[in-house]
């Protein structure tokens, strides 16, 4: 990604697109009391709220009644319906993990295997996004979090600790490839999560072979853990690889997520925010609920004098229900350079 003399200039980018992910399927809702939605009527209000304070994007997960992340397709069919209702602008996201809190005390978290995965392409109604993992890897969630992030919460439990802890994302060449396609083919965007630049790359190879063709709309996810650390040499690193044509946003969690944000707003990238990713205030001395971190992001964009997209302006900057038919064409469109004419693909760069 190309800085030029203007940049950093407000009118020269984006209005700034804010992801919401307000519904936390790592916490249970002692654990916030008041801001974790539980019955489905919550959880659609919980959006529309999110909506009105500034988040064009929702980062999707459903609860059943018992408070515990929900992994039955019917019950986010009900959600995805419910909200389209509330708020038909707002980009719908589900998150492709579909639940990954443990089943039980002690139990591993993890997520469902590829053919429950894959039928997140038959959600009816369609989501305008389904977020995929990118490269198999440790995701330990806790690794850069201090004690008192998770005082008082249900992660501080020694068992739910360790399910949290020894988290991995099974995320194979066969998984990513058959994901893709039966997305693209539903009509649904793939909204990559990068985790460091080998993952990036791997969906450029996927591109330049011609299994995805689509837009490149990506989050940079520095949680450390077995993911990027949220620190401005990463990613420095990352910025220079991805072409202009991208749309990133970047992720990051507790009370990283602000500093990293602030820097994504002033280089006109993009930003996520919500309990899902951070339950404090700077000073640690209170929970922040969704609502209130996208308004405090509103409020500093707007002090960088960049505005906050809407949904329908989000839908055009995200390219929702674009795709490309050919190699060539979706190349162009990201801003990568051409494939190179004649040279030997190898046994695994071969175009699809």
């Amino acid at each position: 990604m190309n800085f030029l003399d203007g940049s950093l200039f407000p009118e020269n980018q984006d209005k700034l697109v804010i992801t919401a992910a307000p519904y936390g399927p790592e916490w249970i809702p002692s654990d916030f009391p008041g801001d974790i939605p539980v019955t489905m009527e919550e959880q659609v209000q919980k959006a529309v709220d999110c909506y009105n304070a500034g988040a064009s994007v929702l980062h999707l997960h459903v609860r059943e009644l018992d408070g515990k992340g929900s992994k039955r397709l019917s019950m986010f069919n009900e959600l995805i319906a419910g909200v389209r209702r509330a708020v038909p602008d707002m980009v719908i996201q589900v998150g492709g993990s579909i639940s990954f809190a443990p089943e039980s005390d002690g139990a591993s978290a993890k997520w469902l295997h590829d053919d429950t995965r894959h039928m997140l392409a038959e959600l009816d109604p369609k989501p305008d996004q389904v977020t995929v993992t990118v490269n198999t890897t440790q995701m330990n969630v806790l690794e850069h979090m201090e004690a008192e992030d998770i005082a008082g919460t249900s992660l501080a439990d020694p068992q739910v600790n360790a399910a949290y802890r020894e988290m991995v994302v099974p995320s194979g060449p066969g998984f990513i490839e058959e994901h893709v396609r039966r997305l693209s083919a539903a009509g649904i965007q793939s909204a990559f999560q990068f985790y460091n630049i080998n993952s990036y790359e791997t969906v450029e190879r996927l591109i330049r072979r011609g299994i995805y063709k689509g837009p490149l709309v990506m989050n940079w996810v520095a949680i450390s853990g077995g993911m990027d650390a949220p620190n401005i040499y990463n990613l420095a690193n990352f910025l220079r690889a991805i072409p202009d044509g991208a749309m990133l946003t970047v992720e990051s969690s507790m009370r990283n997520v602000l500093p990293i944000n602030m820097m994504g707003m002033a280089m006109g990238l993009h930003v996520r925010c919500g309990i899902e990713d951070n339950l404090w205030n700077q000073s640690r001395t209170e929970k922040m609920s969704t609502v209130r971190q996208i308004e405090q992001l509103v409020r500093m964009s707007r002090e960088f004098g960049r505005e906050v997209a809407n949904g329908r302006q989000a839908r055009e900057i995200l390219k929702i229900g674009v795709f490309y038919e050919t190699v060539e064409e979706t190349l162009a469109a990201n801003g990568f350079a051409p494939n190179p004419k004649g040279r030997q693909q190898g046994f695994l760069r071969r175009v699809a």
